[in-house]
């Protein structure tokens, strides 16, 4: 939990200063360990608002992210130490990451200074600095093109990344390492996922069209709005017409190749999407696990507003085989094993995972996810098939992992796309992810 304090009540919920003063908050949480997603929620729970508020307060949050390396650089130069509370930290986070994209963000940098000065008039933890924000934000004004070469000669104020994960970025790609890196900077697109039980993708970016919300097709169910929007206000999705989902994600189950009685398990289901994607493909007997039982109710959801039905289950997936209650004992004919990991390849999504990760996150990770797939296979049935999805970038937990896995139960490795690198051009557009495909012989 993050400590959360309320703003004066006096404060006008559209003005940039309150937004800012909650976005400070939220910073200030995933600094303390907190994924953003979470802290952004807690903060919400706490403040009855209009809509449009908390979007500017997620936005401004998620923009600090990622320009949190430039604005430590920056704040090395224009303070004597980092400053305290952490909350005071986070304000100055957000107003430099809004100054140093001052062109994309909208602000026009006299407004900006202004408000996180009001920002912390209005906040209990940081009234008492006013003069502190006023003095470095104008003093960053007054000197920002020497302190700009300055602030970019270190790695992480270049790239928006702690030096240890620019350095193994360079290890596993030293082709594509800058490519890579500044895709994962980027605000990523709204792609959608066109349920082919209700629509076609031709038929659904004519309704676009008409709804005046232009798309363009990048995967084969797959269709980006040029703008994103809130989901409320995408034509269908109430309905179940389409559902969000990267357009890499889309791959997952296509690859498994399920038919109409087949009995299928989504290992490390939540939130449900790939879930939801084999249902439409064909009339399958499906157990989604998952070893939280709150994210189970995200799953549902889901698949209510699909009008599919699957068995949600609560379990972990390395028990099951050998004990643990969840499994049932019959065999599965297919098994989607969305394995977790450090999620380095969707850091454009959740810009707050490459600081809240650590280096030695990837093996732990790595030998949790081979328990879960060695613990999965004795579920399989014989010529059954077995899909290893990671979203991540680190081969310890991809290709690695695959062939240490295919060579520890002699399984037999089918066509797949193996590593995709994130990518974010006109034609192709969506996260990093891994693909490995096992099939087991026949008995």
């Amino acid at each position: 939990m993050i400590q959360i304090s309320l703003i004066s009540p006096s404060a006008k919920a559209d003005s940039l200063a309150y937004q800012l003063a909650y976005a400070a908050q939220a910073v200030a949480g995933v600094r303390a360990g907190t994924a953003l997603p979470q802290a952004l929620a807690q903060i919400f729970a706490r403040i009855d608002k209009q809509p449009q508020a908390r979007g500017a307060i997620q936005d401004i949050s998620y923009r600090a992210m990622r320009r949190l390396g430039i604005s430590d650089a920056l704040l090395a130069l224009l303070a004597n130490k980092p400053p305290q509370p952490e909350v005071l930290r986070g304000l100055l986070d957000c107003a430099l990451a809004l100054l140093v994209d001052e062109d994309e963000a909208g602000y026009d940098s006299f407004t900006v200074v202004d408000q996180a000065v009001e920002a912390a008039a209005i906040s209990p933890d940081m009234s008492f600095a006013k003069g502190v924000v006023n003095a470095i934000l104008r003093r960053f004004l007054r000197e920002r093109a020497n302190l700009m070469p300055l602030a970019v000669k270190t790695p992480p104020g270049t790239w928006n990344y702690p030096t240890w994960w620019i350095d193994r970025m360079k290890a596993a790609y030293p082709e594509d390492w800058q490519r890579i890196l500044h895709t994962g900077n980027q605000a990523p697109p709204l792609t959608l996922r066109v349920n082919r039980r209700q629509s076609t993708v031709e038929q659904y970016l004519a309704s676009l069209a008409a709804a005046g919300m232009p798309g363009r097709q990048v995967g084969p169910s797959a269709v980006r709005l040029d703008k994103p929007v809130p989901v409320q206000q995408i034509p269908g999705f109430a309905e179940g017409v389409v559902s969000v989902q990267d357009a890499a994600a889309q791959l997952a189950a296509p690859l498994l190749e399920v038919a109409d009685g087949m009995r299928v398990l989504d290992a490390c289901a939540a939130p449900g999407g790939k879930t939801g994607h084999l249902l439409e493909l064909a009339d399958i007997e499906l157990e989604a696990l998952d070893h939280d039982p709150r994210r189970l109710t995200r799953i549902d959801e889901n698949l209510q507003r699909l009008g599919l039905r699957a068995k949600l289950i609560a379990g972990d997936a390395r028990q099951g085989a050998q004990g643990g209650g969840w499994w049932d004992g019959r065999p599965f004919d297919r098994i989607l094993a969305d394995v977790p990991c450090t999620a380095s390849g969707i850091v454009r999504r959740h810009p707050d995972i490459r600081w809240l990760r650590r280096k030695t996150d990837t093996a732990q990770l790595a030998t949790l996810s081979a328990q879960i797939l060695d613990n999965l296979w004795q579920m399989l049935g014989p010529d059954g098939k077995l899909l290893l999805v990671t979203c991540s970038l680190w081969p310890q937990e991809s290709e690695q992992q695959a062939l240490a896995f295919a060579q520890r139960n002699n399984a037999i490795r089918l066509p797949a796309p193996g590593q995709l690198l994130p990518t974010a051009s006109a034609e192709t557009d969506h996260d990093g992810l891994f693909y490995a495909l096992f099939q087991k012989t026949g008995a």
